[in-house]
């Protein structure tokens, strides 16, 4: 079997041109209890503003079908196809291309963010599923790895926490230096910047989706905290030092810009993963969360500074953060070939 890399496949950044965006329709109730109905209305504000910049194909099981269709409206296609969670960014293929215009999938292993949930047949599935629907190459990559794991500039470098990857709840057997060989391999990249780790309490185990990402080659935005008593304080105060000190795989020493926390908030004890680094970048736009606090107003600010060719929406995703992730949890981007 032939490796991505092996064949001049890479991991494009986010905001190259998209072909399409895939998410999938709520439905466990393990993860939203009473909150189901507010976490759908959600997931269907998200698809319509970003519907408004390319396509979107809403993945749902068969019997919510009809739910997903009236309230997402025209515009948006419903594939009815069995899921377990709604969690496309890591249950959805990670897309590659190559330079001859071809498309190409990785399909990861999935253990639901090493076994939080027991049942998650069908979403170890949907990779392969979906990249046969859409005909594109698909690797079958022998490690576990959750799309909101890494983050890429499509130039080369990859960001990643070690508290994830090297978590043991989801490669025991492997060391870090073959987990980085299969990051090269399955992405296309020629170096890894490995972050300390992610937000408190986050159910991923620290997906670097809430804490780092780049905005352009060379140019990475970092979530930060000003209040020393904070349980974020020191893991971001460590992750933005290491940024700081890291050159990309072009040599190119790293420009970081600090995106300020969203204000705490607990949900049934536990502290929600907030972050304004969760957001799509969809063909023109920004697609951003919104937590109906004071700090809403500067984080988009911040997006439309570093994004001045794009328009910046901002939903609201409260809801959303209740089942564990965000609006890049929720989506993932087809690239246009």
């Amino acid at each position: 079997m032939t490796i991505p890399s092996a064949d001049g496949f890479i991991m494009p950044a986010e905001w190259e041109p998209h072909a399409r965006c895939w998410m999938a329709w709520p439905c466990r109730k393990e993860t939203w209890g009473d909150r189901l109905e507010a976490a759908t209305k959600a997931y269907a504000d998200v698809a319509r503003a970003i519907a408004e910049f390319e396509p979107v194909t809403m993945v749902c099981n068969p019997g919510d079908a009809t739910e997903a269709s009236l309230a997402c409206g025209q515009g948006i296609d419903i594939l009815p196809l069995e899921i377990d969670d709604s969690w496309t960014r890591d249950t959805g293929p990670t897309f590659l291309v190559d330079c001859r215009g071809r498309l190409a999938a990785v399909n990861w292993r999935f253990n639901a963010w090493g076994e939080v949930y027991r049942h998650y047949l069908h979403d170890a599935d949907l990779a392969r599923r979906i990249a046969d629907r859409v005909k594109a190459a698909r690797f079958d990559a022998p490690f576990v790895l959750e799309g909101g794991a890494i983050h890429t500039d499509g130039e080369g470098t990859l960001l990643v926490t070690e508290e994830c990857l090297l978590n043991p709840n989801r490669n025991p057997h492997m060391t870090k230096a073959q987990i980085e060989a299969g990051l090269r391999d399955y992405l296309g990249v020629a170096k890894v910047i490995w972050l300390a780790g992610g937000l408190e309490d986050d159910m991923t185990d620290g997906h670097v989706d809430n804490v780092a990402c780049f905005v352009r080659p060379g140019m990475v935005l970092a979530s930060s905290e000003d209040d020393p008593s904070d349980g974020n304080y020191a893991v971001l105060e460590e992750n933005i030092d290491c940024l700081s000190d890291a050159t990309d795989a072009s040599g190119r020493q790293l420009k970081v810009v600090r995106m300020p926390q969203p204000r705490r908030r607990d949900h049934h004890g536990r502290r929600l993963a907030l972050s304004y680094l969760n957001f799509y970048l969809a063909n023109g736009a920004v697609i951003m969360p919104a937590f109906e606090v004071p700090q809403d107003e500067r984080a988009y600010r911040i997006l439309r500074d570093l994004f001045p060719d794009r328009k910046v929406v901002q939903v609201a995703a409260s809801d959303i953060l209740v089942g564990g992730g965000g609006i890049h949890c929720i989506t993932q981007q087809q690239p246009a070939v």
